[in-house]
């Protein structure tokens, strides 16, 4: 094989940064010495120079180097500017003056930008902390006045939020632009940090992007923009905005709302005004991709203006040129996005090469775009966007011309769009199930056949009418509604698609190390494989060579036995099966443990030889789930977004947060949950009841617990609706019933007591805190107490109620949750003192309205004796659960919200 230095340089860098990226300290100084070791191995064995080495280590030093080097310059400076100490950094007000580097973009009563900060002052501090107070502002001088710090900016960016406070205010908005010179004065806060295991670490995620801080600011008005005197880089991107803008406008009069938010993503890459429930039914079969501007589009971009400058009869070297330089164009009119960058990057390096003559190998390509790509920005690696570009565009340079000959009977120019589909289906596999823990068993159908359609047919009819909108409106306008037409045909092929059952497929996210395990396996498949057919075809063709001319002698009666002719067929097989034998042993074993793996990377979170209970994070609302020693998933409550009162219509957002979509969802499919077998609803109240909406529409349910009751609010009636119609089972629990999901398990029902009434018949009731649903987990032969939002008037029932219960005043609880997120209306001192819980755990979310939890429930669980966990102060609480010990882990230190 051909030695490609530029691909082993690369290939180290990566594995540098990567190796920098996850480990610091003496684990990163211990990983680092043993990838060195491995190459002085591959030296020592003389499969490499010394001199090869050599280099290939000193792109993993560097990287390593560059990586740390950049980690270390890229910290916020602001508590140094302000004089703040740690802690003091949290909700502070400041004036911030600078410029603003990024597209303003407005959803409902939100407007979102990027700025560089050359002057910041404190202004005071909010409610709740130490200091001058709310009230108390900086003056627009930026000078330092008493009671205040500050100065100047250390060019530090900050993400600002602007709380639109009213409908007139979104014209004020649109007017500002990237490179506008912005005052505004706001509250300065830390991202949020991810609070649960495995959930989006939103902190993280703008640290990537060298941003540390969150500016909220409340009205437009309070907002000061100049636009720029002098002409600088933010002019270029400023006037590549507003023709985004304008072409976005555009679609917008030529499309309907629906289609105009497709076609945009589709032709320009702004997937603002995207439909949700089209994303999410593309996304469903694998076909995100396509609603974003990748290599194809680059391709089919690149290819137009060859082919059309060709047609004016240019030189070579002038074609050449001239798309070169309108490469870049494109790029930014897309959005210059991770992929948009490789692609385009790849074009032009082509594009020079090819007029140069020289640097024509495609990986070669690569990875020169993918180096470039990392010394300008090293936290591109753990983008998503740029690990899938860079993974699937050298897996189909890779495994393509493998695939090939295992189709080689297909025709042609099926056979090409197959082995691609295929390929690019395999490679984007692994991150496809890590980022999004999905995948459509019916994607390679729908990719095969919406892809080519998509991008050879709908993308030149939008892009058509697009650019003859202006010039030749009739036209313009018979196109788009062409495209519409097709675009409907997509929609419903995409939704029947989706609507085959047991169609999606929920994984969990897996290990780096299972991932380079699967590439691995892959790529032995598919070569030996190739390997086998390739020695089959040329037995078949030495055979048919050798025995031709002795099939002529036999006819001139020189060879009058038929035995020689098979003594010499077997002679040739004889020496050619041992090649066979191996090469199918080989490929029989690779393809079981191919098959292993996938087995072992589909099942969910193990805990061997015990259970879990993990008390999720989800804000101000209660969410646990419940993993038994047998295996069986038990859902209670699913939190839910608390909404007060009907939104004016501006203010709705595209697509509004909601706990059960962005939280709940995420986390159960991350921990590779394919089916719950219950979901225990306490009570119909929408902290509790409002995600699991999200949960139903998205993961199978074998049972629908609750407690028997009906409440007037419309998401809860919507809630039941969508059970029914999924053919879940419905349960109504009361006091006295059991439920044992395995040997080890054991649920026992305490509250609410039986309701007399009609038989089928469900009663509605207003006070649904008090018809929770209540019941004690015995798992492993160690005790949970579950209480959802009861109250004292319920306690003091079950209480009174114990002996005729089976339970008795003493030590029999492990751990309590506490009731209605810590609020003085539970909990009680008598209930305290008749459970004895060892340790207690409050749901409640950080700086909540309520105040929970209260501090006279913190002043009767200390008086109790009761450890206590707080999902506000320490996230996620996790316990494991065996018959020996129960063992915490928390996502947090404990200090959040304190």
């Amino acid at each position: 094989m051909k030695a490609r230095p530029l691909l082993s340089f690369t290939v180290c860098w990566v594995i540098g940064s990567t190796a920098a990226c996850l480990y610091s300290g003496s684990r990163l100084l211990l990983a680092g010495t043993g990838l060195l070791l491995l190459l002085v191995a591959l030296a020592c064995t003389g499969r490499l120079g010394l001199k090869y080495v050599a280099v290939l280590a000193a792109a993993m030093i560097l990287s390593v180097g560059y990586w740390e080097w950049n980690e270390v310059h890229h910290v916020s400076r602001l508590p140094d500017v302000l004089q703040l100490q740690p802690m003091e950094t949290r909700e502070i007000e400041v004036l911030a003056e600078g410029f603003i580097t990024s597209p303003v973009d407005r959803d409902g009563d939100r407007a979102d930008f990027t700025m560089k900060v050359s002057e910041i002052t404190r202004g005071g501090q909010v409610a709740g902390q130490e200091g001058t107070g709310v009230g108390s502002s900086p003056d627009h001088s930026g000078s330092q006045r008493s009671g205040k710090s500050g100065g100047q900016g250390s060019g530090e960016q900050l993400a600002v939020q602007v709380k639109l406070q009213a409908e007139s205010e979104i014209e004020i908005a649109a007017a500002w632009k990237r490179g506008d010179l912005v005052k505004l004065t706001g509250v300065l806060e830390q991202p949020q940090e991810a609070r649960n295991f495995g959930g989006f670490d939103y902190r993280a995620y703008l640290q990537t992007r060298d941003i540390y801080w969150l500016l909220k600011v409340t009205g437009a008005e309070t907002v000061e923009t100049v636009p720029p005197e002098s002409w600088s880089l933010s002019t270029v991107l400023r006037w590549n905005d507003g023709v985004r803008a304008s072409l976005g406008a555009e679609l917008d009069r030529l499309f309907e709302k629906l289609h105009s938010g497709y076609m945009k993503g589709l032709i320009i890459g702004m997937q603002e005004d995207l439909d949700p429930n089209t994303f999410r039914q593309f996304s469903q079969l694998g076909l995100t991709h396509i609603l974003a501007i990748s290599g194809m589009h680059v391709a089919v971009y690149v290819g137009a203006i060859l082919f059309l400058l060709k047609r004016f009869r240019l030189t070579r070297e002038t074609t050449l040129t001239v798309t070169f330089m309108l490469v870049p164009v494109y790029v930014l009119l897309s959005g210059a996005g991770p992929s948009v960058i490789r692609a385009g990057l790849m074009s032009m390096i082509a594009l020079a090469a090819a007029r140069a003559g020289i640097l024509k190998d495609g990986l070669n390509i690569l990875c020169a775009s993918a180096l470039i790509m990392l010394i300008w920005n090293p936290y591109m690696l753990v983008n998503v966007s740029f690990q899938l570009s860079f993974l699937v565009t050298a897996g189909l340079m890779i495994y393509v011309p493998l695939a090939d000959v295992l189709l080689r009977r297909l025709p042609r120019w099926l056979r090409s769009a197959v082995s691609v589909t295929v390929v690019a289906q395999f490679i984007s596999f692994p991150l496809t199930i890590y980022y999004f823990n999905q995948f459509s068993l019916m994607s390679f159908i729908a990719n095969l056949v919406l892809v080519p359609f998509i991008t050879f047919v709908i993308l030149p009819l939008g892009t058509v009418a697009l650019l003859l909108g202006r010039l030749w409106g009739d036209a313009a306008r018979l196109l788009a509604t062409i495209t519409e037409q097709l675009n409907n045909i997509t929609f419903g092929l995409v939704e029947w698609i989706n609507g085959f059952p047991g169609g999606v497929m929920i994984w969990r996210s897996p290990s780096l190390l299972w991932i380079c395990v699967y590439y691995v396996l892959l790529f032995g498949l598919l070569y030996f494989a190739k390997l086998r057919i390739e020695t089959r075809d040329r037995a078949r063709q030495y055979t048919e060579d050798e025995t031709r001319p002795l099939a002529e002698l036999m006819e001139s009666e020189i060879v009058r036995s038929v035995g020689g002719i098979r003594e010499l067929s077997t002679m040739y097989t004889g020496w050619r099966s041992p090649a066979l034998r191996w090469s199918g042993a080989i490929l029989l074993t690779m393809f079981a443990g191919f098959s292993l793996l996938l087995y072992q990377g589909y099942q969910p979170d193990q805990h061997p030889g015990g259970g879990s209970i993990s008390y999720l994070d989800i804000g101000q609302g209660d969410s646990i789930l419940i993993t038994t020693p047998g295996g069986s998933h038990i859902l209670v409550d699913g939190g839910g977004t608390v909404s007060f009162g009907k939104k004016e219509e501006w203010r709705i957002r595209r697509n509004p947060f909601e706990v059960g979509a962005k939280v709940l969802v995420p986390l159960l499919k991350k921990r590779g949950i394919h089916r719950l077998d219950a979901i225990i609803l306490t009570h119909a109240d929408q902290d509790h009841a409002g995600g699991l909406q999200a949960v139903l529409e998205n993961i199978p349910v074998s049972a629908f617990l609750f407690n028997g009751t009906m409440a007037e609010q419309e998401p809860y009636k919507k809630l039941m609706r969508t059970a029914l119609e999924a053919g879940v089972q419905l349960y109504t629990v009361h006091q006295g019933m059991e439920l044992a999901p395995d040997h080890a398990t054991r649920l026992f029902f305490l509250w609410p007591p039986p309701v007399e009434g009609e038989e089928g018949y469900l009663s509605e009731t207003d006070n649904q805190n008090h018809a929770s649903v209540v019941f004690r987990l015995n798992m492993n032969e160690r005790n949970f107490l579950f209480t959802g939002d009861m109250d004292m008037a319920a306690e003091e029932e079950i209480v009174a109620q114990g002996g005729a219960l089976g339970f008795h005043a003493g030590p029999q609880i492990d751990v309590l949750k506490a009731a209605h997120h810590g609020s003085k209306t539970s909990t009680g001192e008598e209930w305290l003192q008749f459970w004895q819980p060892a340790a207690t755990v409050i749901s409640a979310g950080v700086n909540n309205m309520y105040g929970h939890p209260a501090p006279v429930v913190m002043e009767r669980l200390t008086d109790s004796g009761t450890a206590v966990y707080r999902t506000d102060r320490q996230g996620e609480i996790q316990m494991k659960v065996t018959k020996d010990e129960i063992k915490v882990r928390h996502k947090l230190d404990g200090k959040a919200g304190e």
